[in-house]
């Protein structure tokens, strides 16, 4: 099941964050349609957020006719995203090599965070994200 996470300092909306988390995990393979997201009062009792902000989500999700909600179960996964890639395992493997190189010269995660951030960052200044 998927755990959501929140970035208090992000200035992200709440919301959004989930959006973006269970989009994300669509793209992945880690949700795949007909899987079941955690309940309104699981992720309250996960992150400590306001069961409306959930509920918000949720329905964007809908809306965008990724999610359906059946009412007395839940809400699942209703289509995948057609920007699965055939690339993506070796871009996974490719970002998991990566990731050893930075740890085995010394940066930790949030050295790891920063630096991606700042190459997302140039590459968006630069309009090529």
């Amino acid at each position: 099941m998927l755990a959501f996470r929140l970035d208090r300092k992000s200035g992200v909306p709440a919301y959004r964050q989930l959006i973006d988390q269970v989009r994300h995990a669509i793209q992945l393979g880690i949700l795949r349609p007909g899987d079941q997201l955690p309940t309104v009062r699981e992720v309250v009792r996960q992150i400590t957020i306001n069961p409306n902000t959930v509920h918000r989500a949720y329905r964007e999700l809908e809306l965008q006719g990724l999610t359906e909600g059946r009412t007395g179960s839940g809400t699942f996964i209703r289509k995948s995203l057609s920007e699965i890639s055939s690339h993506q395992p070796k871009l996974l493997s490719q970002l998991e090599q990566w990731l050893r190189r930075a740890q085995d010269a010394g940066l930790g995660i949030e050295g790891i965070e920063a630096l991606v951030a700042e190459a997302l960052h140039s590459m968006k200044e630069e309009g090529r994200l």
